[in-house]
C-alpha cells in the first residue's frame, strides 16, 4: 500500500509539473490581436530572427535585433527599462527567449509578440516604430 501511495503522488507531482512547463510558453506568447494592441500602445517592435528570416520578410519599420544579442544592444541603443517592448520571431520560441533575457536585465515592459507569420496575416502589411528613432 504504501509503494502504491508514493507511486501515485509521484505521478501526480510529474503529470501537474508537466502541465505547467507546457502551459509557461502559451500563456506569456500573445495573441496576434493582444501584441497589435501592445504595438499600437505604442511599443517598441524588435525582430529577433536570424539574418536570412527577415531578409525574406518583416514586418515594416520593425527593429532587427537577433535575440543572442539582444540584452547588449538594447543597453547599447540606450533603451529606458520601462520601455514597452515587443518582440517576435519565426514561432515565437526566440521572443519567448529574448523576452526573458531583458526582463533578466531589468526591462519590466517586455511581451513576446510571436510569431512573424500570424502578425503579419492579422494586420498585413502594417508599418511600426513611427515613434521610435534610435
Amino acid at each position: 500500500m504504501r509503494q502504491y501511495s508514493f507511486t501515485l503522488a509521484l505521478g501526480l507531482a510529474l503529470a501537474l509539473s508537466l502541465a505547467f512547463l507546457s502551459g509557461c510558453e502559451k500563456d506569456t506568447m500573445m495573441t496576434p490581436e493582444q501584441a497589435w494592441a501592445a504595438i499600437e500602445q505604442p511599443a517598441l517592435v524588435i525582430d529577433v530572427r536570424t539574418d536570412e528570416e527577415v531578409a525574406a520578410g518583416t514586418i515594416k519599420g520593425s527593429l532587427h535585433i537577433p535575440y543572442e544579442i539582444i540584452v547588449a544592444r538594447a543597453n547599447e541603443l540606450g533603451l529606458a527599462k520601462e520601455t514597452p517592448i515587443v518582440v517576435y520571431c519565426r514561432s515565437g520560441n526566440r521572443s519567448g527567449i529574448a523576452q526573458s533575457m531583458l526582463q533578466a536585465d531589468g526591462f519590466t515592459a517586455v511581451v513576446n509578440g510571436g510569431a512573424y507569420v500570424d502578425l503579419d496575416a492579422f494586420n498585413p502589411g502594417a508599418k511600426v516604430n513611427a515613434h521610435w528613432t534610435p
